[in-house]
């Protein structure tokens, strides 16, 4: 058993996909498990008890954020095990690679400017759908020290106090947040080349994609908001693009469109261009 180490997941109406998330973590005899659960209406909260899960039910009058669960399955994880050190975050999509945990541990343990660590995820099913693809096309990144985790990241408890934990306000973009308020206290952030995570998108409509997509641009434009000023320039290029791409080049293709019937509107193949 990895002692002082817990692991939060959390989810969401996730079906057999948080079977086998919890399934994996159980597989590598980590205590204590916990589950939070952000209303979900399927078997969810049931399957993760038979598994031995420590299940935290957030209140439903509140705006549900996967920061407020991580924060919660944190607080619950502590309250089991008062001496954690460290807490792995997990989504209920995703699988735990066996051995990671301790790959994770070692790398924390080793280096003590180390707040959080990461391994290498990728999608599941990438070949299933194009938006599938796409999205394992986004977990290819490199090894080595890094601005900012997902989701599944392994953190020190000693960092995570210091820094109040995720701000449960932000509806996305909560980890990137976490780390530039850990780095701006001297801590660190690593991706080291050791298997994570299997991540289930199950993304088979556009519609997905979209919902997806929106929510990204949201943290965009919050965490610039809020992290934007020098020197950190959180996300500053991103939102600009956003604006130029969403806003000002559709709005310079109709005012061509207007000058030079019907030319001007030749503008727009930009866009399939980019695709």
């Amino acid at each position: 058993m990895i002692e002082h180490a817990a692991t939060v997941v959390i989810g969401r109406n996730e079906g057999d996909r948080l079977i086998r998330c919890l399934t994996t973590l159980c597989a590598q005899n980590v205590s204590p498990l916990i589950y939070v659960d952000s209303g979900s209406t399927d078997n969810s909260i049931a399957e993760a008890q038979k598994l031995g899960a420590h299940v935290v039910e957030l209140d439903l009058t509140r705006a549900f954020t996967a920061a407020r669960a991580r924060n919660a399955g944190y607080a619950r994880a502590l309250e089991i095990d008062p001496e954690t050190a460290f807490v792995q975050f997990v989504d209920g999509d995703c699988e735990v690679v066996d051995h990671w945990l301790y790959s994770g541990l070692e790398a924390l343990q080793a280096e003590p400017d180390l707040a959080v660590v990461c391994g290498i995820q990728r999608e599941k099913f990438p070949d299933a759908t194009i938006w599938n693809k796409l999205m394992d096309g986004e977990w290819d990144r490199p090894s080595g020290k890094i601005t900012a985790s997902g989701g599944n990241a392994l953190i020190r408890r000693g960092a995570f106090d210091q820094v109040g934990g995720f701000r449960e306000d932000l509806i996305a973009g909560e980890e990137p947040d976490l780390c530039v308020r850990l780095r701006a206290e001297g801590w660190e952030i690593w991706r080291i080349d050791a298997e994570m995570t299997l991540h289930d998108a199950a993304m088979t409509r556009f519609a997905q994609y979209w919902k997806r997509s929106r929510r990204g641009g949201h943290a965009f434009a919050e965490g610039s908001a809020l992290h934007g000023a020098p020197p950190e320039r959180h996300w500053v290029a991103e939102t600009r693009r956003i604006v130029q791409w969403g806003l000002l080049i559709p709005a310079l293709i109709l005012i061509a469109g207007v000058l030079f019937w019907p030319w001007g509107f030749l503008l727009a193949g930009i866009y399939p261009l980019q695709i």
